[in-house]
Formats: structure tokens, sequence, C-alpha cells
């Protein structure tokens, strides 16, 4: 079947690609800047691209009109905590009216287990996409999960963060709201189990794992599969605000996720759907056994998808592009280059920079200042990076956000989603002569940005001297 996939990008779309494909599927991948479709050169020379922003795009372009099936797997919960239910139902109608123009028999949207009367707003815009979508000239199939347990999931990412830095926890009430976790493997079988089948069409169902714990409970037993000691203790006075600050400051979430997740968190999730897992025939995987899964995928270095990517867990909403050339006017710069032995050497330091690695150079400083910037209500340095030494245009890396990553130029264009008064970009370059280019860029915005580069520039001096002389000569870092 032709096959069109939105939100190709994101974390369930690059699980599922692979899986479609190898089932033989003919895929037109959708996306809002082919520059940012970071699958591997095999997949990529295997499927189409095309470009489409849902909350613009309202036509159908050429490549999708020949369609059978289209898979809806767009979500602005990690944006905005004020708009994004209204941005959810624009794309939703842009994407009826563009499907309009096509061939399209059957779309399979994956929304939230919404069985409660009182839903959070996360929830109801799930909902409301649902109804949104069933006034479309097509067959519809809803998928309704809750929590989503796999390497990369912001639902892990975020357990997994409270449990290793947390020992001791002194947790609010939603702690003791049941869920029903259920495994990414799981929900790639139910996604591509239901293509073309006419009993799921225009049908929502249910798909939960086979555990119904309280998000106690799933901290419990990560923990115990982890052989992690934990201490939990509940208090009933943390409101839903002072919750958002505490998973904010603890973990690597955004504080926009934090706070629609705390949400969404004093709903219970749970069902006794099990009509798809009859129909199907699928075996469904415990959570503590989803738990040691995933970890086999970190520890092999195989995550294929992360939220942190995605643009809108930092700086990034919309204009990726334009960020992409270096202003030459009313900027500070700093410049440095040296000449590399082994440039393949230095250019493989380069593609590892950040995450565990860390900085080559005063790593302790940069933790101050990844502090200072969660202090500020910025994104701090503990998104990390998805892969130890891959890297792709798009990707999250601390608090940087990856503009351009071309090993065959031998260049890196980061640009800075720290709170700065002001924009930064950081390049590194290996040019025909071996000679390793790293430059700092700051257009400071007003006095408080002169101020800000100026009272930094101490400290850039020596950070930025050590780092590239370290990624030049390959000398242990901090």
């Amino acid at each position: 079947m032709r096959i069109l996939l939105t939100g190709a990008n994101g974390y369930i779309g690059m699980r599922l690609l692979p899986q479609l494909i190898e089932q033989g599927h003919d895929i037109v991948c959708a996306v809002r800047n082919r520059n940012r479709f970071t699958s591997n050169e095999e997949l990529k020379d295997r499927v189409e691209i095309v470009e489409i922003d849902f909350l613009k795009d309202n036509k159908a372009a050429e490549k999708i009109k020949n369609i059978d099936v289209a898979y809806y797997l767009i979500h602005s919960m990690t944006g905005s905590s004020s708009d994004f239910d209204k941005q959810e139902a624009e794309a939703a109608e842009n994407f009826n009216k563009m499907m309009a123009e096509t061939t399209v028999k059957q779309v399979i949207y994956l929304s939230g287990i919404i069985n409660e009367e009182k839903l959070s707003k996360h929830l109801k815009s799930r909902k409301a996409v649902e109804e949104i979508l069933y006034k479309g000239e097509f067959k519809l199939t809803v998928l309704r999960a809750a929590i989503i347990v796999g390497s990369g999931s912001s639902s892990f990412e975020i357990i997994r963060d409270l449990c290793e830095k947390l020992p001791v926890m002194v947790t609010p009430k939603w702690v003791k709201t049941k869920c029903q976790p259920i495994a990414i493997r799981n929900i790639i079988q139910y996604l591509t189990g239901v293509i073309g089948r006419e009993e799921c069409y225009n049908k929502s169902f249910d798909v939960g794992g086979p555990d119904v714990l309280t998000y106690q409970e799933m901290m419990e037993q990560y923990a115990e599969v982890r052989k992690l000691k934990l201490w939990i203790v509940g208090v009933p006075f943390l409101s839903p605000k002072l919750s958002s600050y505490w998973l904010y400051f603890v973990t690597s979430t955004s504080y926009s996720l934090a706070r629609n997740l705390v949400d969404s968190m004093s709903v219970e999730v749970t069902t006794s759907d099990t009509r798809l897992q009859e129909i199907l025939g699928i075996e469904l995987i415990p959570y503590k056994e989803a738990i040691k899964m995933a970890f086999f995928k970190i520890e092999q270095n195989e995550v294929v998808s992360s939220w942190k990517d995605s643009l809108s867990s930092g700086r990034f909403k919309k204009e990726f592009n334009r960020y992409i050339q270096i202003p030459k006017y009313g900027c500070m710069q700093d410049k440095k280059s040296v000449k590399v032995e082994d440039p393949e050497a230095a250019l493989e330091r380069v593609w590892a920079i950040g995450g565990l690695t860390g900085w080559y150079y005063g790593n302790w400083l940069w933790k101050v200042r990844g502090y200072l910037d969660k202090l500020a209500g910025g994104v701090g340095l503990r998104r990390g990076r998805t892969h130890p030494n891959k890297i792709y245009a798009g990707d999250s890396l601390d608090f940087w956000r990856v503009l351009l990553a071309d090993k065959e130029e031998k260049r890196l264009l980061l640009f800075a989603e720290m709170k700065v008064p002001g924009e930064a970009w950081l390049e590194f370059k290996i040019d025909e002569n071996n000679v390793l280019h790293q430059n700092a860029t700051f257009r400071p915005k007003g006095l408080a940005g002169r101020a800000y580069w100026y009272s930094m520039y101490p400290f850039h001096y020596f950070i930025f001297e050590g780092m590239i002389n370290r990624i030049a000569k390959g000398n242990k870092k901090d």
C-alpha cells in the first residue's frame, strides 16, 4: 500500500517507519523541514519526502494525492501550554481538507485514553481532534493509549530521571493515580496491524498494557528493575503548579510539557477494552519487561528517536531555517583556529560533543551554566543527546539545537536554546587544509545583551581556548 506518514520525524513516526518499510509498503513521509528528517540514509533512499506544515497548508501536494492509508501522528503538547489545543484542532481541520483531495481510504490516529468525565486540557484536545477527524472523507481508526514505555519516550525518560536522581522523593497526590502503561513495541504492532482492516474502520479502540499501576508503583517497579533504592513520601499540599516546577527542575522535561503532564496525571487512564488485542492476536508486554527492553536499546546505543529532539522541547517553534545563516553585522564573535594532525579523529570528537562526553574543557562550568539556565526557566543541560556519536539537524544537544550537521563538509552548527539576552551560535568546521575553526557568534539584544557578552568574556576565553585544543589534540576531558 501507499502510505502517508505524518509526524515522520516524531517519536512514534521514527519507530513506525522501519516497520512499514519492512512490510513492503510505499511510504511518503510528511515533515515540516526535510533537512530535519533524521532517519538513517538507507531508509531515506526508500521513502519519498514531502514538506507540509499542517498549521499553514491545506492543499494536497502532488506526491500525496495517490495514497491508500494515512497516519495522523501530529501532537503539540510539548509546545505552548496556553494554545496547543487550538493548534491541534487547526492542524486536524487542514489535514481533513488535504485528504479530501486524495484517494485515501483509511486514516489511523494515535490518541489518548479518554474514559473519565473530567479530562485534562491535553486529553480534551486529543478527543477534539478525534471528533474533527471523524468528519473527514475517509474511514477512521483511532487507537487510544496511555503512557508509552520505550527508550526516548517522554514518560519513560521522566520516570528514569526521577528514579535515577532522587533516591528519596516527596511526591504530590497524583502519584496515586492509576494508569495503564503500554510498551512501544505493542503500540507499533497495533498501528501496523490495523492497516486495511475493515472491522477497524470508523472505530475507536483503547489499547493498554497488561498492568494497571499507579505512578508510584511504576517508579517503584522501575527502581526494582534497575536495582535502585527508592523511598517515596506522599504529601497532599503540592499544587499542580508546584508539581510542574518539581518535574521541570528534577527531570529533562520542559516546563510546558511538565504543566501538561501534571494536569493529565490527575486523570485515571485505564481500560478494559480488549477488542483490538483479540482481533490482532497481540501478546502484551508487562511493564517490567518493557523497561528491560528499553534499557537494552539504551545500552546498545540503538535509541531510534527521543521526545527531546522535538523542536518544541526547547526554544524553537517555527522557522527553523532562518537561523542557519549566521548574521555578519551587529554581532560579537570569538573565533579560534588550530591545525589538526588527524582531521578524522578531530571530526569524531566534534560529532561526540555534549551529553555524557561533555564539552572537553571546563565541564563543571558548563554544568553551572546549565543549572543557572534551569533557574531562569531555560532547558538546562539535562536533555543531553540521543546518540553518543550520531547527530542530525534538528536534534537537541544539551542546551543547544543542531542547525546543521554535515560530516562530508566537516561542519557542525549549533544554536543556543538557553536563556540569553540575544541569539548565539557555535560552529565547528575543518577546512581543506586540516585547520579546525571554532566560531562563537552572539547577536546581543539591547544593552543587556552587550553586558552579558562582556561579563562572560573571561569565561568564554578560557573555555573556548581549552575546548578547541582538546578537540584538535584529543587530550583527556575535564
